[in-house]
């Protein structure tokens, strides 16, 4: 089954609410939340404020995704706010085993993410931890940017890896994803799908419901 993740990075931050509350009746199942520190990645963006107004408001399954500096710092709070996954980058934390224990330990789910320049081999002590590894298709830390075409051969690495040892494990992508190339996304293998222009620019309704459809039709 594919899911669709619009990317709240890409919205409209006054019309935050009411773009949020659209991609929920659009029919998208997730939200991805990306929480930047100034250090792992240059931007700063969201933090515990904006994810518990939104989790007030919202049904949607919160995909927290940290690009911080030693994320374990912040698991506890970020889950009781209401996350319900909870995806770290292995070139972030010293403490993977534990953080990812921790998170499971608290309700949520586990991510483990890895830059376009990090092996899909730095992921694979730590599989059987994760419920979803997430492939970042773009450079972190800013959105708008173009999808790396290298990072296709890796997608394809790694939900081979998943469907000989992992089934149950999600293959998320995150970065430069359009309708123009998800087909190809989808075809490495790629089932959780993170998308923030392609969706909160222009007519959020009508993007949402032009991914749903084709994901659904693959």
């Amino acid at each position: 089954m594919n899911y669709l993740c619009p990317s709240i990075l890409a919205a409209d931050f006054w019309e935050l609410g009411k773009q949020i509350a659209l991609v929920e009746q659009s029919g998208a199942p997730y939200l991805h939340i990306d929480v930047m520190d100034g250090m792992f990645v240059p931007s700063i963006s969201f933090g515990m404020p904006v994810l518990e107004c939104v989790r007030k408001k919202s049904k949607l399954f919160m995909d927290v995704h940290m690009m911080v500096e030693q994320p374990e710092r912040y698991i506890e709070e970020l889950i009781r706010l209401g996350a319900d996954g909870v995806t770290i980058h292995v070139e972030a934390c010293n403490c993977i085993p534990e953080t990812l224990s921790k998170i499971h330990a608290l309700g949520a789910k586990t991510g483990l993410a890895i830059n376009p320049k990090t092996p899909v081999s730095a992921v694979l002590p730590y599989m059987d931890l994760v419920d979803m590894v997430l492939i970042m298709t773009v450079q972190p830390g800013f959105g708008g940017q173009s999808y790396i075409m290298d990072c296709v051969d890796k997608i394809k690495e790694m939900r081979g890896i998943i469907n000989q040892h992992y089934p149950d494990v999600k293959l998320e992508i995150d970065g430069g994803v359009t309708l123009g190339n998800l087909k190809m996304n989808l075809d490495a293998g790629a089932n959780v799908i993170v998308t923030g222009s392609a969706i909160f620019k222009g007519d959020i309704e009508r993007n949402v419901k032009d991914f749903l459809r084709y994901m659904e039709a693959v």
